[in-house]
């Protein structure tokens, strides 16, 4: 079973840049890694994923050109890089584990952890 932590959220004016964490333990790391995203009252939706080798990504139209995903398999940590940020993108942000950067879209294998909040103002 994967644990995960994520951190790194913050508030930041419209165009600033946040760098999210998120620390797995409790079992190997060979897995496809995802971010996740919720607004209030809205439901949770897919933002980024990569590859467990870090040769594949993937990412919503929405984030596509401003936000960069990445992994460092020895610190069992991935990243979520986002720039010029929107109010759009205010949510708590969570990851979790999958399959296949095509199946974590869908199919989640981690319990869901605490998140990080992002916020941004115009």
């Amino acid at each position: 079973q994967v644990q995960l932590v994520e951190s790194g959220g913050g508030l930041v004016q419209a165009g600033g840049s946040l760098r999210l964490s998120c620390a797995a333990s409790g079992s190997t790391f060979t897995y496809a890694m995802g971010w996740f995203r919720q607004a209030p009252g809205k439901e949770r939706e897919f933002v980024a994923t990569i590859s467990w080798s870090g040769g594949s990504t993937r990412y919503a139209d929405s984030v596509k050109g401003r936000f960069t995903i990445s992994r460092d398999n020895a610190k069992k940590t991935v990243y979520l890089q986002m720039n010029s940020l929107k109010p759009e993108d205010t949510a708590v942000y969570y990851c979790n584990a999958g399959v296949s950067t095509m199946m974590i879209v869908t199919t989640q294998i981690a319990s869901w952890g605490q998140g990080t909040q992002v916020t941004v103002f115009s």
